[in-house]
């Protein structure tokens, strides 16, 4: 509560008269709280394992709220999640997951140094274990921006 000392002609008993502003302070602490909070969180939840991603340019696309991933490593080591597994295991460990549906979209990353066999044999096993709903990860890129690694040059006119 505040009080307000102000030239008052009408009342000469020298009461204060109270002032009706709101005490934003708790308001900013609980703010400042939660903005911590999520910065905290919002790491926690993506997948961990560092990898190269690959860029490009084409439109981000919403992702669901619990999303399968499946990842490989530059080692050719395969993951769920953060999980590894063999790739004979692959479609047996994604059958035994919590939650998952052969109609469900997979995310499959891939770092960039991984070789394209690779990548294809990966593909075969999801295919042929039912897993055909299969989306590419890859980092957002600018266009417009320098070429990617290994891409060919534009020649000059």
């Amino acid at each position: 509560m505040g009080a307000s000392i102000a030239d008052n002609d009408l009342d000469d008993d020298a009461d204060f008269s109270e002032t009706h502003d709101i005490n934003v302070t708790p308001f900013i602490d609980v703010m400042l709280v939660l903005l911590i909070i999520f910065m905290v969180a919002a790491p926690l939840s993506t997948v961990d394992l560092p990898i190269d991603l690959p860029t490009s340019t084409s439109t981000p696309q919403k992702k669901p709220d619990k999303p399968t991933y499946v990842t490989i490593k530059p080692d050719l080591s395969v993951a769920i999640g953060e999980t590894f597994v063999k790739r004979v295991d692959l479609v047996s460990a994604l059958d035994a997951t919590p939650d998952m549906s052969k109609d469900k979209y997979i995310f499959l990353r891939s770092d960039r140094a991984v070789p394209y066999g690779e990548l294809m044999d990966v593909l075969e096993f999801l295919n042929k274990g039912g897993y055909s709903r299969i989306k590419l990860v890859a980092l957002e890129g600018v266009p417009g921006a320098a070429a990617p690694q290994g891409a060919p040059a534009e020649p000059k006119p």
